[in-house]
């Protein structure tokens, strides 16, 4: 059985707080349209105004406060230091598969798995222009 790498951390559109913020967003809009088309239909009438303004207002605060929650989830350094990549087979394609993440941020670090074995080997610095796994003995890419 492979298991699929866990990209949780990367995408921040999939998280909770980010779907809150868009249901509250769209519920706002909704309000003040609503608001406004009662007004606009019923042409101004104590009934409509009692209950359009309300409404809008109601709208209009859900609109500043969804506007004013945060659009991405803020992840801690220490949490990025510590992420390792799932070590999982890769699926066999005709040649020996590979992944390398490299991180961004400093301490450069690199991570190899190689995915006929599973094997996860640490590097530091960029990509290597040459890597064989020490586990299965491949030859997993030489760039020329």
């Amino acid at each position: 059985m492979i298991r699929q790498p866990s990209f949780d951390i990367l995408l921040s559109s999939k998280s909770s707080e980010y779907h809150k913020r868009l249901n509250i967003v769209i519920s706002a809009w909704i309000c003040i349209a609503i608001g406004s088309a009662i007004i606009v239909s019923y042409g101004g009438s104590s009934f409509s105004f009692a209950v359009a303004v309300p409404l809008s207002l109601g709208g209009i605060i859900l609109l500043f406060i969804g506007l004013g929650m945060d659009a991405q989830k803020s992840i801690s350094p220490k949490q990025i230091a510590s992420w390792v990549p799932d070590a999982s087979l890769l699926p066999d394609a005709g040649r020996a598969m590979y992944r390398v993440d490299t991180t961004l941020n400093e301490p450069i670090r690199t991570s190899i798995l190689c995915g006929k074995c599973g094997n996860l080997v640490w590097v530091e610095g960029r990509k290597p222009s040459l890597f064989s796994c020490n586990f299965c003995n491949i030859l997993l890419w030489e760039e020329e």
